[in-house]
């Protein structure tokens, strides 16, 4: 497993330093006990984020604004979301991002919830924008790595 997560990460790395012959999105959701929250952690291309966000707004965003972080919020809330075994969307609470010029990252948390409660991973972000995006899920749970892939085609994925 560590071998594939190395891999993952790898081709990310590479694939940002070649420009945009392929999109990518690596995000991993794990479950702290400390706080009882299941945590996700996305990690996209900065120029991806940027040229969505754009197309979308018809102008240049600058995620160092609040304005346009909580533009990048809605874009995010609205592509990638948890669903429970009933179908319902599991509340994600906003964390924050850290930007720099070639990645964005977002933190989210599902407060007082526990991975078996997700059922349900949707996961569509650029991917209605870029037709080669492709994005990885590692979900670490009870010291294993599951990983799930998300493309144009395939947006959901159950968790179970």
């Amino acid at each position: 497993m560590k071998r594939l997560i190395l891999a993952s990460l790898l081709m990310f790395a590479c694939a940002a330093s070649f420009g945009h012959r392929f999109h990518a999105g690596m995000t991993e959701i794990a479950f702290n006990a400390r706080t009882g929250s299941v945590e996700v952690v996305h990690t996209y291309m900065a120029h991806d984020i940027d040229a969505r966000l754009a197309t979308l707004h018809k102008r240049q965003v600058d995620l160092t604004e609040p304005f346009d972080q909580a533009l990048l919020r809605q874009y995010i809330e609205q592509q990638f979301f948890l669903t429970g075994s009933d179908n319902r969307r599991i509340h994600l609470n906003w964390v924050g991002i850290s930007v720099n010029v070639d990645s964005v990252m977002i933190y989210q948390e599902a407060a007082d919830t526990e991975l078996a409660q997700v059922g349900q991973v949707h996961h569509e972000v650029l991917a209605e924008f870029l037709p080669d995006q492709a994005n990885t899920v590692n979900v670490k749970q009870d010291g294993e790595i599951r990983t799930l892939a998300f493309d144009r085609k395939h947006t959901d994925r159950k968790l179970k």
